[in-house]
């Protein structure tokens, strides 16, 4: 058997991975618009970054982190619950220092036992009104802050190198198989060449 025919299947399994190399560099290169032969080529993710961003700008803003799933996780009963020891906090502190401090007279009147009861009544309805509260201004959020846009312009006004770094970060080991796949099946191609030759 002739030695090239040893070299084939390497040849192949090399120009299988470089195929799938350059196609992978083509994704992000060349970053500008150029004309070879008379052909325009520039990279997709380049040449398609202001489509890209109105996408992912609209599937964050749909999908992701819509303001209705934020309001449901301020508002909710647990998370509300969570804060109220601080909330206690606050008021012991406002009817015990700040109160006799800016209302002399008033303090007098008041004891442990009354400060007691009035943060009762404060906390009970705090806890009605903050659920609310939340609602109503996540309401006035959501038509002061365009999260789709705000996602979309972030995006879209990334630099190129930044665009290749993210997804090359996200994408790194699914780049790697795809040229490893390359170069299996181009030596494998190139096996079932000198198969075939040999038995003819």
């Amino acid at each position: 058997m002739h030695i090239g025919w040893f070299l084939i299947p390497l040849i192949s399994a090399f120009i299988g991975w470089f195929t799938n190399w350059i196609a992978i560099k083509m994704l992000f290169h060349p970053r500008e618009p150029r004309k070879i032969l008379g052909i325009t080529l520039q990279g997709i993710f380049p040449k398609r970054q202001h489509q890209f961003a109105e996408k992912l700008g609209k599937l964050v803003s749909d999908e992701l982190l819509s303001y209705s799933d934020i309001a449901s996780k301020i508002t909710d009963p647990a998370n509300l619950q969570s804060v109220m020891p601080l909330v206690d906090t606050h008021i012991d502190d406002f009817l015990r220092k700040q109160l006799p401090e800016q209302m002399p007279i008033i303090s007098m009147f008041i004891g442990d036992s009354t400060i007691r009861e009035l943060k009762s009544v404060f906390l009970v309805k705090l806890q009605e009104l903050f659920p609310e509260i939340m609602h109503s201004y996540m309401h006035t959020l959501q038509d002061q802050l365009n999260l789709e846009a705000i996602v979309t312009e972030k995006v879209a006004g990334f630099s190129s190198d930044k665009m290749e770094q993210i997804l090359m970060s996200i994408m790194q080991k699914e780049f790697r198989f795809v040229e490893i796949i390359g170069g299996v099946l181009g030596f494998a191609i190139g096996l079932l060449q000198v198969l075939i030759t040999y038995l003819q």
